[in-house]
């Protein structure tokens, strides 16, 4: 197992579908890392040299915000939406959906399981 960014790749897998394994780094953008380093992307993790992983953790660590950074960053910029109360501030800290979806219907993922409601009436027992 190789180990970048203080996260374990696979091995079996190519470098250009290993990085991503990384958060903060999407397919493209590790075609992007490849490319810039002159590595080959078919390449598989275990077969990489000790030099090319330095390059690698070397460019990740000195051009990217990657895993607890960047994580930390985002958490920052939802917790000054939610002080500012703009409007997608409003909706994060409502657990609602952010980006315009309707709520009318669907938006499970966000608003969690169904809550039935009932009139509010009881029924009456019959003696």
């Amino acid at each position: 197992m190789v180990r970048i960014a203080g996260v374990e790749l696979p091995s079996e897998k190519r470098i250009l579908f290993a990085l991503p394994k990384i958060y903060g780094i999407g397919r493209s953008l590790a075609k992007k890392i490849c490319e810039y380093l002159n590595i080959d992307p078919m390449k598989k993790t275990k077969e990489l040299s000790i030099e090319e992983i330095g390059k690698i953790e070397k460019y990740i660590n000195e051009n990217l915000k990657i895993e607890g950074d960047l994580k930390r960053e985002i958490q920052a910029n939802i917790r000054r939406l939610i002080e500012i109360q703009c409007y997608r501030g409003l909706r994060h800290s409502r657990k609602l959906p952010v980006w315009g979806q309707r709520t009318r219907t669907n938006a499970r993922t966000r608003k969690g399981p169904r809550k039935t409601v009932g009139s509010g009436k009881r029924k009456l027992s019959k003696k």
